[in-house]
């Protein structure tokens, strides 16, 4: 009762107020992101707004407007709205499997008519909010016990498990790693961990038997890539020609061979970042890495400034989620990995992965302008 009065006591921020407290240079880095990835989605096009540019110039203006909608609200409504906002997330997810619409091999998309809505992105920021919102919760002393993970575990594995099926073997990655991760930074011991490792290397013959054909071929390809150049091999050995081709400075813009003349496949998504290296070279890959650095560096800043822990996990979560995307989708295209079909946020076209992305950074700025709010495990305001 007491800690309710003072919720009730404490002061609302003003609209004015909120807007002043905006991290504007995060919002400018986040801008100054996607407009790179215009110039590269007009050059994919050979010099043409359409179909590519325009439509990701009006997803982007969109994705602002949510981002500064999803800032202004407190970020003790996002807390009493994690669960719902997941279950309804993993509702759309099993809709999926019923009424998805097939593209490229996979079922993952639900047809809305103005936009393809693609719930596994949804999922990505609907599973930090319910673990931020679930880590919050634990006491200090508990968060060792095994049966204290029991629930967040189910967390992260029930929607893989679903992506899985649709079939979508690195976005069900992505998610058990940001989980993983997620876990790491709410203070599990480094022993659990060495137990999942050494269960999912026994696991790994078991998985191999019940992966599809097209996703062996994909790992024997990144293995031997030269083992079929003209079919499985391919795509990342375009990519790799075209990764080399750019040299140190690039062959200037819109003059990439291996893109302009179609020899590198899915150039306006998958694989852009190996079109903007052979363009801009090496010095404009490391202008874009760098970016993505500044972009990490204001996320990780933003949890260490945040008093309430709901927060702190939700700004590390959401950093953690961008610091994959960036480094799987590098790390396919130049042959590090296996291709598994991970967009480079902000600069590959798509527009459920760029909205999704910006409502994370929207609740970014929601911790952050709420950062001296306190938390109770309840969801109530405490004095600080």
């Amino acid at each position: 009762m007491a800690t309710a009065r003072l919720l009730r006591r404490q002061p609302k921020m003003s609209l004015g107020r909120k807007l002043l407290e905006l991290n504007w240079g995060l919002l400018f880095l986040l801008t100054l992101i996607a407009g790179c990835g215009l110039v590269m989605l007009y050059s994919a096009a050979g010099g043409s707004m359409e179909p590519w540019a325009d439509r990701q110039a009006q997803r982007y203006g969109l994705a602002v407007c949510g981002l500064l909608v999803v800032a202004m609200v407190d970020v003790r409504f996002w807390f009493r709205m994690a669960y719902p906002i997941y279950f309804a997330t993993l509702a759309l997810l099993t809709l999926v499997e019923f009424f998805g619409s097939i593209g490229m091999g996979a079922q993952r998309w639900i047809d809305l008519g103005f936009i393809q809505l693609q719930p596994s992105e949804m999922m990505k920021v609907a599973l930090i909010l319910a673990l931020a919102r679930y880590f919050h919760g634990v006491a200090p002393e508990d968060i060792g016990r095994v049966t204290t993970l029991i629930p967040p575990t189910l967390l992260a594995v029930v929607p893989a498990g679903l992506v899985l099926m649709q079939p979508d073997l690195g976005t069900a990655g992505m998610l058990l790693l940001a989980a993983l991760m997620l876990f790491f930074v709410a203070g599990v011991r480094l022993w659990m961990f060495g137990v999942v490792l050494a269960l999912a290397a026994a696991a790994v013959p078991i998985g191999w038997g019940f992966m599809h054909d097209y996703q062996r071929q994909r790992i024997e390809t990144f293995l031997n890539p030269e083992i079929d150049p003209l079919g499985a091999g391919y795509h990342i050995t375009q990519s790799k020609i075209a990764l080399g081709s750019g040299g140190v400075w690039g062959k200037g813009y819109m003059l990439g061979s291996q893109s302009h003349l179609n020899f590198l496949p899915e150039k306006q998504t998958d694989f852009i970042f190996t079109m903007l290296a052979e363009e801009w070279g090496l010095i404009g890959a490391l202008v874009l890495l760098g970016l993505y650095i500044l972009l990490l560096g204001y996320g990780f800043a933003i949890a260490f400034r945040v008093r309430n822990h709901f927060g702190r996990l939700l700004a590390m979560g959401v950093t953690i989620n961008l610091f994959l995307y960036v480094f799987i989708n590098i790390a396919m295209v130049i042959g590090l990995i296996p291709v598994v079909g991970i967009p480079l946020p902000m600069i590959s076209y798509g527009g459920t992965v760029m909205l999704s992305l910006m409502v994370a950074y929207g609740l970014v700025m929601s911790a952050y302008i709420h950062r001296d709010q306190r938390i109770s495990r309840r969801g109530l305001s405490e004095e600080g």
